[in-house]
């Protein structure tokens, strides 16, 4: 079987018989219904949601779970698991920003906080592909890890840069686009094109789909691996940098929980947590209900914890669709 053949299996074109029904329209028309519906409910119910200032207000606060829900796509794809994208989020800003403070080149300074979110994934990664310890578990400890690391960076105290050279990138607009969409956008497309129109994507899809078929087909499953992690971190680099330069500070604290808005977003949008399946469109997507969602609740002045109950539900929900999915299909 060459690599090509077992990524067509890995990923299927067509349902593969009535019970997968569900799953099959689900990815196709579901969610974009959902999202209909949402924004409709929101419209009926929280004050000002269908305004100019507050589309915008969602767009921007979308931006940072999308980038990160991206790289998250890429890693779950493969049958993998990052829970430490939003502990990447604080220590790449918080590198940024020292970068910064430093007296670097902004744009040096923007691409060295992209760099350590792409080190720590390829951290991660390594320890997954190579040592073949379970992703899950990697990820945990790197949640930890990063997180007291960022810590220590900052000597446990936040740093103002209320001068911060690349602030624009969190809250400046292009032609009337906020900039973090903007990047949004370039992040989106860079990673449909590898997932669609690659090799590499064929062979990620692969990978998802039957990790040991992959590697009989002479798909160097480990390299796959290494690259969706490293692209993980990469994204939730760009990340922080972003959120660093919206608060124009290092906030230690920064990216906490984001990590389980990024998974529902990729999980919502279709995309199936045993790998192998999904679309990195029905991401974008997925993050846009996140979004909406949340936005309508500030609006709604519904209390901090109801939130947090609501958003734990939407990730339960999300879970439970994708399992139905799975058993539509035949899967375990």
């Amino acid at each position: 079987m060459s690599a090509a053949a077992a990524a067509d299996v890995a990923v299927g074109t067509k349902p593969p018989g009535k019970g997968a029904a569900f799953g099959y329209w689900w990815d196709r028309v579901g969610i974009g219904l959902v999202l209909l519906l949402l924004i409709l409910l929101m419209a009926l119910l929280a004050p000002n949601f269908l305004t100019v200032d507050n589309a915008l207000n969602v767009a921007r606060a979308v931006s940072i779970n999308a980038i990160l829900a991206a790289g998250l796509t890429m890693i779950i794809l493969t049958g993998g698991i990052d829970l430490s994208v939003g502990s990447i989020v604080a220590v790449s800003g918080v590198g940024a920003v020292l970068l910064w403070s430093s007296g670097t080149p902004t744009p040096l300074a923007v691409l060295g906080g992209v760099a350590i979110g792409a080190l720590a994934g390829m951290v991660n990664g390594a320890l997954v592909a190579w040592l073949a310890l379970p992703a899950f578990i990697v990820t945990l400890g790197s949640l930890t890890a990063l997180r007291g690391l960022a810590y220590s960076m900052l000597n446990g105290q936040p740093l103002v840069a209320s001068e911060l050279g690349y602030r624009g990138l969190g809250n400046g607009s292009i032609a009337g686009i906020p900039q973090p969409v903007a990047i949004m956008v370039v992040v989106y497309a860079v990673t449909w094109f590898l997932l669609e129109r690659t090799r590499f994507g064929r062979h990620v899809y692969a990978v998802g789909g039957n990790m040991e078929a992959a590697r009989l087909a002479g798909i160097n499953v480990k390299r796959v691996l290494l690259t969706v992690y490293m692209l993980g971190g990469a994204t939730a680099g760009v990340a922080g940098v972003i959120f660093s330069a919206r608060v124009l500070s290092a906030q230690p604290t920064a990216g906490t929980g984001y990590e389980l808005d990024a998974i529902a977003a990729v999980v919502l949008g279709g995309t199936s947590l045993a790998g192998g399946r999904g679309r990195i469109l029905g991401t974008l997507v997925g993050a846009v209900i996140i979004g909406v969602l949340s936005n309508g609740l500030v609006l709604m002045n519904v209390q901090f914890f109801y939130q947090l109950i609501i958003k734990g539900l939407v990730i339960i929900i999300a879970i439970a669709l994708d399992s139905l999915k799975r058993f539509g299909r035949g899967g375990s």
